[in-house]
C-alpha cells in the first residue's frame, strides 16, 4: 500500500540501502572518518547491540549530528513553537473541514487512541492528528519500544555525557513547519480521512516497515515507498520532495561545514539514505567514499 502516510512514517521508521544500517564516510579531503547511522525512531535501544562496528564508530566520533537537537524538544520555546504550528490560525475548524460522518470517525479514533476529544479541540490541524496516528500505529508494531528511551535522544544524551558536540541539521521550527504547515488544510484533511479509512491496511504496512528495519530488508521498504494505489492518498507532486528529497539535499550541502568541528556520528531516519536522491548518494556525488561498516 503506497500512501503519503508511508512518508509520514519515514519520520519514525525506515531502513537503509543495501540492508545496512551503519556507514563510514571518508575521502574528499577529510582527515578522520565520519559515520552515518540509519535509525528507526521508535526502535528499541537494544538494536545497536546487533550492529557490527557500532560502538567503535560512536566512540571514535567527536560529535553527534541528528536531524534536530533532541534536547530542544522539551524547552518552553519549542513547546510554544509547536503549539503555534499545530493549531489552526484562521476561523476554520475540524468541523468545517470534515463532514459530520468524518468528524465522528476521527473523534472516535482520537478518543480511543490519543485521549483527545476533538469536540473540545477542534482547532487542531489535521496533519497533527495524522502524525500522531502514524506514531500510535508504529508503537503498536514495536512492542519493545520504551517511549522513555527513544533511540535518537539516547544517542545524543550519551554523546553529551562523553563531551561530544551535539548538533542538528534542522531546527525544531523547520520540522514543525514541514509536518504541520507544508500542505493546505484541505489536503491535510484528505490524508487524515484516508488514513482512518485504511487503518487495517496501515497497520499491515507499518508491520512490514518495522520488520524491514529489524531484518535490514531494503526490498520490503523500497517497494512500499515506490508502489502507488492510483488514488488521492498517493503523494502529490512536491510532497515527497518536502519530506525527503529537499531535506537530503540540504543535509548534504551543510555536511562539509558540519564535520569541520570533528568526526561526526550522524543519526537520521534511515529512509533518507537509499536511492538516487538519498543522503548517501548525494555525499558520493560530492566526492566522499560512503561504504558499509562490516
Amino acid at each position: 500500500m503506497k500512501k503519503i502516510f508511508s512518508f509520514i512514517l519515514i519520520a519514525c521508521l525506515a531502513i537503509t540501502a543495501n540492508a545496512q544500517l551503519l556507514w563510514k564516510v571518508t575521502g574528499n579531503g577529510i582527515e578522520e572518518p565520519s559515520y552515518i547511522f540509519g535509525t528507526h525512531h521508535l526502535a528499541p535501544i537494544s538494536i545497536i547491540d546487533s550492529i557490527s562496528g557500532f560502538q567503535q564508530a560512536f566512540n571514535e566520533s567527536t560529535q553527534v549530528i541528528g536531524e534536530v537537537i533532541m534536547a530542544d524538544m522539551t524547552s518552553p520555546e519549542t513547546i510554544g513553537i509547536m503549539q503555534k504550528y499545530m493549531i489552526i490560525a484562521s476561523d476554520t475548524t475540524l468541523k468545517t473541514l470534515l463532514t459530520p460522518e468524518e468528524f465522528e470517525m476521527v473523534n472516535k479514533f482520537t478518543q480511543e487512541n490519543l485521549m483527545i476529544d476533538i469536540e473540545m479541540a477542534s482547532k487542531l490541524k489535521p496533519a497533527f492528528i495524522t502524525n500522531n496516528i502514524a506514531i500510535v500505529l508504529a508503537m503498536k508494531s514495536m512492542p519493545n519500544f520504551n517511549p522513555q528511551q527513544q533511540l535518537d535522544t539516547y544517542l545524543q544524551q550519551i554523546g553529551a555525557e562523553q563531551n561530544k558536540n551535539i548538533d542538528g541539521f534542522e531546527t525544531m521550527e523547520f520540522q514543525f513547519g514541514m509536518l504541520f504547515d507544508g500542505q493546505s488544510l484541505q489536503r491535510q484533511t484528505e490524508l487524515l480521512v484516508c488514513a482512518l479509512n485504511n487503518v487495517d491496511k496501515l497497520i499491515e504496512e507499518t508491520n512490514i516497515l518495522t520488520n524491514a528495519y529489524l531484518t535490514q530488508d531494503i526490498d520490503a521498504l523500497y517497494n512500499i515507498m515506490q508502489k502507488k494505489e492510483g488514488n488521492n492518498c498517493d503523494p502529490l507532486p512536491g510532497e515527497i520532495e518536502l519530506l525527503l528529497d529537499n531535506r537530503n539535499i540540504h543535509w548534504a550541502e551543510v555536511f562539509p561545514e558540519k564535520i569541520k568541528a570533528g568526526s561526526a556520528f550522524v543519526v537520521v531516519g534511515a529512509g533518507h539514505l537509499p536511492g538516487e536522491k538519498g543522503f548517501i548518494n548525494l555525499l558520493r556525488k560530492q566526492g566522499y567514499s560512503v561504504e558499509p561498516v562490516k
